[in-house]
């Protein structure tokens, strides 16, 4: 893990902002100490002297066996979340994944904006406003990730196709958006310190490449940090986007499936305590 965090702390300690890579510990609000603390998950017993340090949590109890987390103190409010997330799970294993967004949301999110209000406006658009109002106007929004809509710009929202809330989001969350694949990593940590650490890794770092493509589809450039623009305003670039969308995809599912079977060993244990 540290070869993600130590650079973001060597950034923020030099007061430097990074508009690709902080937003996975800003939105994401897992720091990245958590990040770097291992823990086992519900399946290992850990042994040894060492292994009582994890009864610092309250999570974790001691036994003839060793030290290990139970399950039985999994809060009720917690409890139904996890009910909350495999059914969601559940219904996105089931659900045809959706690949024609062609990474529009970002440019929704500065639809019809003045200079001052558009976000990262120290890195320069690759487009005018009305070039890229245009663009917009000229491309069919389908986005089908509330988490993505709530941020369009009150112009953009009656353009989207759907028109997704907080409460019938989990009937729209779909497969190929690089956003809800993105959210495995923070499916994953809000169910700490229960969560394999191996499994929060996993995801996280499908979550950083996953950014890193949403935002050279953006119309930002940040080319001269190294981020070349992926140009969904062209046939071509759109072409490519979809070939990551796929890709990213399919690096989902087995995530998902792990963490599908996490949901099923949390409740099963819970009960049976």
């Amino acid at each position: 893990m540290r070869l993600w965090t130590d650079p973001h702390q060597a950034r923020t300690a030099r007061g430097e902002r990074h508009p690709v890579y902080d937003f996975l510990f800003d939105y994401y609000s897992f720091r990245p100490a958590w990040l770097r603390r291992w823990h086992p998950g519900p399946d290992l017993v850990l042994a040894g002297e060492e292994a009582r340090r994890f009864l610092q949590w309250p999570e974790y109890r001691e036994t003839a066996d060793g030290v290990h987390l139970d399950l039985a103190v999994l809060p009720s409010q917690r409890k139904e979340f996890v009910i909350w997330l495999h059914e969601l799970l559940r219904a996105m294993e089931t659900r045809p994944a959706f690949f024609a967004c062609h990474g529009m949301h970002e440019w929704a999110m500065l639809y019809r904006q003045t200079p001052d209000e558009i976000r990262h406006n120290a890195w320069p658009l690759r487009f005018s406003p009305a070039d890229l109002a245009r663009i917009v106007e000229a491309s069919p929004l389908r986005c089908t990730h509330f988490d993505a809509f709530r941020f369009f710009t009150a112009p953009a929202r009656p353009l989207n196709k759907l028109q997704p809330a907080r409460d019938t989001a989990p009937h729209h969350e779909q497969r190929g958006c690089l956003h809800a694949n993105m959210d495995l990593y923070k499916w994953a940590y809000k169910l700490a310190p229960f969560t394999p650490s191996e499994l929060i890794a996993d995801c996280f770092e499908l979550a950083r490449d996953i950014r890193e493509v949403d935002m050279r589809a953006s119309p930002h450039d940040f080319s001269r940090i190294g981020f070349a623009p992926i140009p969904v305003e062209t046939a071509e670039g759109r072409a490519e986007y979809e070939r990551q969308q796929r890709s990213f995809a399919s690096r989902g599912e087995p995530l998902r499936a792990r963490l599908l079977a996490f949901c099923t060993r949390l409740l099963a244990g819970n009960e049976a305590a």
